[in-house]
């Protein structure tokens, strides 16, 4: 392989034709079902899809095949499938589907308005994880370019994940002949620790949640009149909370949802704090002042990775400020999100957390949590050494530097399914979701070389796949 060439190659491409395509992308407002029930209707998440298939179909990659993948009712899963000089399967995956807009952008940003600053390119969904599609195509077409053969490839895009993947299991159970057996699976929708060097994720939490329902009275009444007398649904809502996490710590408490970390994920941590130090805390939007929960840095990356960790992500029945009279409300809803090990039971979790707030609420409250979709997490399998070595390589060879293993604090869900399925898969899984690219939030941002550069390691990992494959 001429790596100088593969990456002049690949430069080309993103800037030429993979950008653009994400400008326009970037545009089209294709929010997750979860948050945009209607989004068949709006037909903005069929445009993502159109614009998706027609930049791929246009590539010259030889033996490359396309569907579209439709069930009623779901939302669709593009596949695509590379012929390869072997009959073994390489699945590549990433999603199309966009969290929903967020306050906070920038007065010149915008969710659905793209905009290219120097090497960031602004909008939502561009790297989490719109570029997914065009990076895994592109790192083929750049081996084909060379002559490098490679194995046959699968490409995975379903436009669900943000939703916890709910609609993918059933688009698998049908295209399982056509996906094949997977020896390798590459995905593009993770994080990294810095902009400098590859980064492969050991791990990804898990996710359950629902929503927390406090009800007092059938009605609103007149503060002065019922305050005293009446308990305010937060007090209790306080008290329920007090039985999830430790409100100084924020430890959890229930047992059900704390697994033993182990041993060597604790190593991958120490190593990748010593690289990272205090900038796992301030690479994080905070205000001047505000201090970590933990000044260790190798803890902190063990909270994000290994520990549970509760997040309240909304609240109902809450009048604006504006019109905030002085009422004693008669419910309160919160949206609760809590993030699980990667090797807890997600099913086990949401039974724990529903049983744990309901039970003897105070001052005979009606209480009622509703659990939402979650998924449980995933811990990779043992990196086999020919890829521990193609990893290390590749990072040298596109960025100067060693390849990193840490955890990821986020899920996904199709990482846990393709661990149950496919118990000896290899994992490759990456991203661009670095320091400040803010996924989900205000300002998300792809960071343009460092998706040039991963697309490189992709390529390279694909070659040392081959030749792995062909020696055994």
């Amino acid at each position: 392989m001429d790596t100088q060439q593969l990456q002049q190659d690949v430069t080309q491409v993103w800037e030429e034709s993979i950008l653009p395509t994400l400008i326009e992308f970037i545009k089209i407002p294709n929010k997750s079902p979860l948050f945009e029930p209607n989004w068949e209707t709006l037909g903005h998440m069929e445009k993502a899809v159109q614009l998706i298939t027609n930049w791929c179909e246009q590539r010259p990659i030889k033996g490359l095949s396309l569907q579209v993948h439709r069930l009623p009712q779901r939302t669709p899963v593009i596949l695509i499938d590379i012929a390869g000089h072997d009959d073994r399967t390489v699945l590549l995956y990433g999603h199309l589907d966009k969290q929903p807009e967020m306050e906070g952008w920038q007065p010149d940003l915008a969710p659905w308005t793209p905009v290219r600053k120097g090497d960031h390119l602004f909008g939502r969904g561009g790297a989490d994880d719109g570029y997914a599609v065009f990076a895994s195509l592109t790192a083929i077409e750049a081996l084909q370019r060379q002559n490098i053969p490679h194995s046959r490839c699968v490409i995975l895009i379903e436009a669900c994940e943000e939703s916890g993947s709910y609609d993918l299991p059933y688009h698998i159970d049908a295209l399982q002949k056509q996906i094949g057996t997977p020896e390798l699976v590459i995905c593009l929708d993770s994080g990294c620790g810095n902009y400098e060097q590859l980064w492969c994720t050991t791990s990804l939490r898990g996710l359950v949640g629902g929503n927390l329902t406090i009800q007092i009275m059938t009605e609103g009444i007149h503060s002065g009149y019922g305050s005293g007398i009446i308990v305010e649904t937060f007090r209790i809502l306080r008290q329920l909370l007090d039985r999830l996490d430790d409100q100084l710590t924020g430890n959890v408490l229930l047992p059900e949802l704390n697994t033993q970390i182990p041993q060597h994920r604790v190593e991958q941590a120490q190593a990748a704090a010593a690289i990272l130090k205090e900038t796992v805390f301030t690479a994080l939007p905070v205000l001047p002042g505000v201090q970590p929960v933990n000044n260790d840095p190798t803890e902190l990356l063990l909270n994000r990775t290994w520990r549970p960790a509760l997040s309240i992500t909304g609240i109902g029945h809450m009048p604006h400020l504006d019109n905030a009279g002085n009422v004693l409300r008669p419910q309160t809803t919160v949206k609760l999100s809590m993030r699980i090990p990667p090797t807890c039971n997600a099913d086990d979790a949401i039974q724990a957390i529903k049983q744990t707030l309901e039970k003897n609420p105070p001052y005979g409250a009606k209480v009622e949590f509703i659990p939402e979709q979650g998924g449980t997490g995933w811990n990779a399998p043992e990196t086999a050494p020919w890829l521990l070595q193609a990893n290390q390589e590749a990072s040298h060879h596109f960025y100067g530097k060693d390849a990193m293993y840490m955890g990821e604090g986020g899920s996904i869900p199709f990482m846990g399914m393709l661990g149950e399925k496919f118990p000896h898969a290899q994992f490759l899984i990456a991203g661009v979701l670095g320091p400040h690219s803010n996924a989900h939030g205000p300002n998300e941002f792809l960071h343009i070389p460092m998706a040039k550069k991963l697309t490189c390691c992709v390529s390279y990992v694909l070659a040392q796949h081959f030749v792995n494959a062909s020696s055994s």
